[in-house]
């Protein structure tokens, strides 16, 4: 009998997040990588464990869930207002881009541009779809259930 998911399991899942309209925003399946879900350490929100929990191996789930559930609530201090001479002239801001921005330490950030007024640009560092419903869909790959000791015990 397969394992199913508890309250401290481990789940190594493929996943496909969906918008209200059925287009693909995000999937494990593009680069053939499932990941893991760890349930009861706190990383993922009651809302989405609640939907995971007695999911059994090989078992596959759509639900709707809020977008903050997925990829955290909207942080008003992630919006910033930016002076349109920060930009470089060749860059088109237009509201609904999404721009890259360097960080300091290496890599870059995407902001979406909210709003363009005057000289002033309005610029959102929150995730877009977290103010959003969406869709997942999961299949369980593989669960292993974590005892008191800290040891894992697989199907």
């Amino acid at each position: 009998m397969a394992q199913t998911i508890g309250k401290n399991s481990r789940a190594l899942v493929h996943f496909n997040v969906l918008l209200k309209d059925g287009s693909a925003a995000d999937s494990t399946r593009v680069d053939g990588k499932p990941v893991w879900f760890v349930l009861g350490d706190g990383s993922l929100t009651d809302s989405l464990e609640s939907q995971l929990l007695n999911m059994a191996q090989g078992e596959t789930k759509k639900f709707e869930l809020d977008g903050s559930d997925l990829f955290g609530p909207v942080n008003p201090d992630n919006i910033h207002f930016m002076d349109i001479d920060q930009f470089p002239a060749d860059v088109k801001l237009e509201e609904g881009a999404i721009i890259a921005f360097e960080q300091m330490g290496g890599g870059s950030i995407p902001g979406l541009i909210r709003e363009v007024k005057g000289h002033s640009v309005k610029v959102d560092f929150n995730h877009p779809l977290s103010d959003q419903e969406v869709i997942l869909e999961v299949e369980v790959i593989e669960v292993r259930n974590i005892q008191e000791n800290n040891t894992e015990v697989t199907a």
